[in-house]
């Protein structure tokens, strides 16, 4: 009886964790490819920019150096593939 109640207690839980780990490998290849994308481009310089990536959802800050990078730091994050949307709290200097 204890063993029953033990599996129907985590069973939904343990049915969740591929898709977790689904969404989590594809929140980091979504971060690794923004990241690219921002430090490889020579207006925004975005070595010293924050990434950050939740399903799917890519929150950027820091300092760029105009409006300009601004702009393009979405414009680089919405697209990689498999962003939903992007929440650019990027400052300018």
């Amino acid at each position: 009886m204890r063993r029953s109640h033990f599996l129907l207690t985590f069973t939904p839980f343990l049915a969740g964790l591929p898709a977790l780990a689904l969404q989590s490998s594809e929140d980091d290849r979504i971060y690794d490819q923004v990241r690219i994308r921002m430090v490889s481009d020579r207006d925004v310089k975005g070595g010293a920019l924050k990434v950050e990536v939740k399903d799917g959802v890519v929150t950027v800050s820091g300092l760029v150096e105009n409006e300009k990078a601004r702009r393009k730091v979405e414009k680089l994050a919405k697209k990689v593939k498999g962003v939903k949307s992007v929440v650019n709290q990027t400052k300018v200097k």
